[in-house]
């Protein structure tokens, strides 16, 4: 029995001065903050202004990934693959969806040059690389199904080395 006395005891003594010490230094009511804004009130903008999202766009989703070899001394050294989606103006995903072979046919070519000149060795995913890919990408997209496909953005990447 005495050896159970001294631990609840200390608890007790533990959760009262810890209830204690809260309640001590609780702020008062009028020095609570009723703003909102934790930080205070921002005289100056520090940062850049966010772009406005537009509304008139519309994403197509292309149906399958993208299977991209990378070939190394003559020989396959990885697979890189990827899921594209193109950004298109409202109401012309139907565009996308009826050029969708001849737009993957354009976009396998520019992944495989891409690949030959080694832009998935290394860090493939620095943004430099990546943003080279998504303008080439773009440039094939924008010659195929016109001036409607506003972007090309690349959802899914990986590489599977063997």
């Amino acid at each position: 029995m005495k050896n159970l006395l001294l631990p609840l005891l200390l608890l007790l003594v533990g959760t009262g001065s810890g209830v204690g010490a809260g309640l001590m230094l609780m702020p008062e009511e009028e020095t609570l903050l009723t703003d909102g804004n934790p930080c205070g009130e921002i005289t100056e903008t520090t940062h850049a202004p966010v772009e406005e999202i537009s509304l008139e766009r519309e994403y197509a989703k292309l149906n399958n990934q993208f299977v991209i070899p990378v070939v190394e001394d003559g020989l396959v050294a990885a697979l890189v693959v990827t899921s594209i989606s193109l950004e298109v103006t409202t109401n012309n995903t139907s565009v996308v969806h009826t050029a969708e072979p001849k737009l993957r046919d354009a976009f396998l070519q520019v992944m495989f040059d891409h690949a030959n000149i080694g832009g998935f060795s290394g860090n493939f995913t620095t943004g430099t690389n990546m943003r080279a890919l998504r303008n080439e990408l773009l440039q094939s997209a924008q010659q195929i199904a016109g001036e409607v496909v506003t972007d090309v953005l690349i959802t899914d990447i990986v590489r599977q080395d063997s």
